[in-house]
């Protein structure tokens, strides 16, 4: 009896020593295709913006609008690191089209408009990864519009995934206000302006208000993470900033 009593001792051992290294390997690969979201998000967006900034800042703006409109954590986190592919289609935009400074023509906006289900394509099936299933939502559906003219779907309303609605404001926001090659920074006033314009025609007609109401918080994410040409002119917004810290 002790000897199969240590033998279950052993079996046991051995069952917890496995066990640990199964979580540890489940975690290793948690974080390596983590690590390969971020990079292939900064890597798209190194065709339109030389830095790769702007994938953090909205990123981090949708994940703010995401709690405060009752996400819970677990949801927030992977809407934090799933935002940040919602332009890898644009690796498959030719840069003639994607820095032309001045207004694409109708045929070079066919084009653009292609991205959104080019990067569907490029993140594929993802199995049982909930991160890169709602990766390849947001890159699918980010252009989608509440009022149904967006694409590529003409998805309007509650159709469209409460992850890409949340995208959609924080990815424009961020765009208006940021220097791109056809445009100078919008002041933020112009842009939350803009926001407030387009509540349920472009966005969702809730989620415009709390994320004016997240401003505070906003406008800190834009300062961490601000690039040349962003400040530039913008009173307005230098004396908020001074009122958050």
């Amino acid at each position: 009896m002790q000897a199969r009593a240590r033998t279950q001792l052993a079996l046991y051992d051995q069952n917890r020593v496995l066990d640990s290294k199964v979580r540890e390997q489940t975690a290793q690969l948690h974080e390596t295709r983590l690590e390969i979201i971020r990079r292939l998000g900064r890597a798209a967006e190194y065709k339109d913006n030389e830095t790769g900034l702007h994938v953090i800042r909205m990123s981090h703006y949708a994940a703010i609008l995401g709690r405060v409109t009752g996400m819970d954590e677990r949801n927030v986190e992977l809407l934090l690191n799933a935002a940040p592919m919602h332009d890898v289609g644009k690796i498959g935009i030719p840069d003639r089209i994607l820095q032309k400074p001045g207004r694409l023509s109708r045929e070079e906006w066919d084009v653009m408009r292609t991205h959104a289900q080019i990067g569907a394509d490029i993140i594929g099936d993802a199995g049982d990864s909930e991160l890169l299933e709602m990766a390849r939502v947001v890159a699918l559906t980010h252009h989608e519009k509440w009022d149904g003219s967006g694409y590529p779907q003409g998805l309007a309303g509650d159709d469209i995934p409460r992850s890409d609605r949340i995208v959609a404001i924080a990815d424009v926001f961020d765009a208006l206000t940021s220097v791109r090659p056809y445009k100078p920074a919008w002041p933020v006033a112009k842009a939350l302006e803009l926001l407030s314009d387009s509540r349920g025609t472009h966005f969702d007609p809730d989620l415009v208000p709390a994320f004016l109401d997240t401003l505070p918080e906003i406008l800190k994410i834009r300062r961490r993470y601000a690039e040349a040409g962003m400040m530039t002119g913008d009173l307005e917004e230098n004396i908020q900033l001074s009122s958050t810290d």
